[in-house]
């Protein structure tokens, strides 16, 4: 094969890939917000019911009860992942928990180390985690085994 041919091919499955990368992190983003903005909503309505549970419990249950749908919505929609549950689950559940982590250590930087504004620091919160956990599942979680 000519070595111009190979060239071409080289950048086309390049583009190929920044493509597909571009079009996960869009379903990923799409998902995530629809999500957060259905649980800001599932969230207010079920505290709003008044059934004297505590609120950050409430809130709580809530987030758990997205967790599955979610998953499900970014293996099959975002990553179209062909890990099996059994190995990719697992590791969605350990990424959601670090994200806990990583909240945290972002948090305290912009706020405490940099007095960052509490609106600016909580995008940039939030970007950074959801960047940290983009790649994260994409990489491991949702990677098929080889």
């Amino acid at each position: 094969m000519s070595a111009s041919l190979e060239s071409q091919i080289r950048e086309a499955k390049e583009g190929n890939g920044r493509r597909r990368v571009a079009t996960e992190l869009a379903l990923f983003v799409l998902v995530g917000g629809g999500a957060a903005l259905a649980l800001a909503a599932v969230t207010t309505a079920m505290i709003s019911l008044g059934t004297r549970m505590p609120d950050w419990v409430m809130g709580a249950l809530c987030y758990a009860a997205f967790i599955g749908p979610v998953y499900l919505l970014h293996r099959r929609l975002s990553f179209r992942s062909h890990a099996s549950h059994r190995q990719a689950f697992p590791r969605y559940l350990a990424v959601q928990l670090s994200a806990i982590g990583l909240v945290s250590l972002f948090s305290f930087v912009c706020y405490d180390v940099l007095g960052v504004e509490t609106a600016v620091g909580s995008v940039i919160v939030l970007g950074l985690t959801a960047g940290v956990n983009f790649a994260v599942l994409r990489l491991w979680a949702f990677a098929a085994r080889q």
